[in-house]
């Protein structure tokens, strides 16, 4: 780094995103992604005329998404903010809300303690229980914002609504965000409950269910004042944060619903066949709400296993914190995909034999 980079930035330990190595080709299972494109009305909608239209700035209100998000949800278009991917929002929240703390699962998604380290946050991580879930009441006298990702990751393990509604109901005085990326996997929404709650903050994202992680397209729902703020934050930024391309790719998805809820319900076959056949391997598996699998094996350690796979071709996620260090969080891919990833493993088991 520079000798010109502020002291308070010196230190901060970046998030660090899902490696994308060129050295062969991968079955990809580390970042989840979705294995399915986005459909024809979507590739379509990304036009030769719109791409001539590139010369001239997107809306900055993003009215025509914002109102067509509206509809297909069924809130007001003032309940609803899109940014550029579901880490903006991250950030807009944290820079906006965690002025007096933030509280958050030691375990979650990594940029909550980037954020909080960004924007000098004294930050709660609390921790998860034996089972690897959350409990509500952990939260219940939390310090400044909370952050909890639902499903959680790497986990997958999902609270219900009711849960939900009893930590954002015990903060009144705190926004609760409810990071849902990949609820469209088994989870259930908070949607319902930001007319009842004004503190609620629900980030959704294109990146996952949408087939569209490489589009960049993040959205939220929450009460006409807090999505004012998140206006606020963002022209005092970018403006132009949301592309024209994306702005299309990003309405006509959602004109294609049937299409993403038969790619969602076939990654769901696919990670309760995988998470069997990873069992029978002598895999300990934690149940998924989500479009991965976060499973250790009983003999051989996390980190053998992620490189074992990656030799044979096959990645997948692992992280280094000492309590989840043995296990690999396995995105959900095609029925192809997971045949290779259990044919590798089952090399990968049968030579340690």
């Amino acid at each position: 780094m520079s000798r010109f980079l502020a002291p308070r930035l010196q230190a901060l330990d970046a998030y660090t995103p899902g490696e994308q190595p060129r050295d062969m080709v991968y079955t990809k299972l580390n970042t989840n992604e979705s294995p399915f494109a986005p459909p024809q009305a979507v590739i379509d909608a990304v036009s030769a005329a719109e791409v001539a239209d590139l010369r001239l700035y997107p809306d900055p209100t993003c009215r025509q998404l914002k109102e067509k998000l509206a509809a297909t949800y069924g809130v007001k278009a003032e309940n609803v903010f899109v940014a550029n991917g579901s880490d903006d929002i991250l950030n807009f929240a944290f820079m906006a809300y965690s002025g007096n703390g933030v509280t958050y699962p030691a375990i979650s998604y990594g940029f909550y303690s980037v954020y909080a380290a960004l924007y000098g946050a004294a930050a709660v991580e609390v921790p998860l229980k034996e089972d690897f879930g959350i409990d509500p009441a952990d939260y219940f006298a939390a310090r400044g914002m909370v952050v909890i990702a639902n499903p959680n990751a790497p986990t997958g393990i999902a609270l219900s609504l009711d849960q939900v509604e009893s930590i954002v109901a015990a903060n009144a005085e705190n926004v609760v965000l409810i990071d849902e990326a990949y609820v469209d996997f088994g989870g259930e929404s908070a949607l319902p409950l930001i007319d009842k709650y004004d503190n609620l903050l629900v980030v959704r994202t294109y990146s996952k269910s949408r087939s569209l992680a490489g589009a960049r397209l993040g959205f939220a729902f929450a009460s006409p004042a807090i999505i004012a703020d998140l206006e606020k934050i963002k022209y005092s930024t970018n403006p132009y944060a949301i592309n024209r391309l994306t702005l299309v790719a990003g309405h006509a998805a959602l004109e294609a619903e049937d299409y993403y809820k038969n790619c969602c319900a076939e990654i769901i076959k696919n990670r309760e066949d995988t998470a069997l056949k990873l069992r029978e391997l002598g895999f300990s598996v934690l149940p998924s709400c989500a479009n991965f699998l976060f499973a250790k094996h009983e003999s051989i350690s996390g980190a053998e296993i992620y490189a074992g796979l990656k030799q044979r071709g096959v990645l997948v996620r692992h992280f280094s914190k000492p309590l989840i260090a043995d296990y690999n969080r396995i995105t959900i891919g095609t029925k192809e995909d997971m045949q290779r990833l259990i044919a590798a493993l089952q090399e990968l088991i049968g030579g340690r034999k």
